[in-house]
């Protein structure tokens, strides 16, 4: 039986850590892909995010996590990802603002 998922009570069997470490992963795809569409801004923002945000979802003494920051960002995120046409990246956000923002 597939399991119900349901972000309007309790985010129950979503993990939005993996969502926001995917639309991380396909932002840095498309800056290796594309390296003058990591801008002023998205190396600002980079700045935020630990290098190892895989397994480390916050720097030292920041409040704020990488779920924070993906969620807080989703309209620039988007805006990035339609402008380099990234389908890929557009389909992961989606999916993460749907679920998780």
């Amino acid at each position: 039986m597939m399991q119900q998922r349901d972000r309007y009570i309790t985010f129950s069997n979503i993990d939005c850590y993996t969502n926001a470490i995917a639309v991380l992963d396909a932002m840095n795809e498309l800056f290796d892909d594309i390296p003058e569409s990591k801008n002023d801004f998205w190396q600002r923002f980079m700045s935020f995010i630990p290098d190892d945000y895989q397994t480390i979802f916050s720097k030292e003494g920041d409040k704020k996590d990488i779920l924070y920051y993906v969620c807080a960002n989703v309209f620039y995120i988007s805006d990035l990802f339609d402008e380099y046409e990234f389908e890929k990246g557009i389909e992961i956000l989606e999916q993460a603002e749907l679920e998780c923002c």
